[in-house]
């Protein structure tokens, strides 16, 4: 019999490594569990507050290694009595290949590697809901590109026009 020799195939190369991904800090303030918990009441208000940071690691192998850190925030309210107050930063740090542009790597580090680590920190938020007596808070899909360019708008105008202008001269 012949042995046939398989290929392996791959897919083209990420541009990101991810070294690890890690609960930075977290928080669960329950204030008035002991009222809340007892007795039904109205579905509370959501305020969730959504952020993104990100920050260059020195490191004499890599000139390229980053943390970038996801926020969470989320306070539910009924009327003036706060019911909870979860709060996460979930980290991870990564390499960005050296053929990435160095022009590219802000919005890689900002759009990209949040929308990576979101699925995680999601179900984080949803566990330490659950632990704190509530049903877990199941965060709706978000659109880091929107929050990017909310962000950093008006500054990637301003440099698109200041560019746009040095061509012209």
């Amino acid at each position: 019999m012949a042995e046939e020799k398989q290929e392996q195939t791959q897919g083209p190369e990420m541009p990101v490594t991810v070294l690890a991904q890690y609960i930075r800090d977290v928080s669960f303030e329950n204030p008035h569990a002991t009222d809340i918990l007892r007795g039904a009441g109205a579905l509370p208000e959501m305020d969730i507050n959504i952020g993104m940071d990100a920050r260059k690691i020195p490191d004499e192998n890599s000139d390229s290694l980053y943390e970038v850190v996801l926020n969470l925030r989320a306070v539910a309210k009924r009327q003036e009595l706060t019911i909870f107050i979860a709060e996460l930063q979930y980290g991870i740090t990564v390499i960005i290949s050296d053929e990435v542009p160095e022009d590219n790597h802000h919005p890689l580090l900002l759009i990209e590697i949040p929308r990576l680590a979101f699925p995680f920190a999601r179900q984080i938020m949803a566990n330490l809901t659950q632990q704190g007596g509530y049903p877990p808070l199941l965060l709706n899909p978000v659109d880091f590109h929107a929050l990017y360019m909310q962000r950093f708008g008006k500054e990637i105008e301003e440099a698109r026009r200041q560019f746009e202008a040095e061509q012209q001269a």
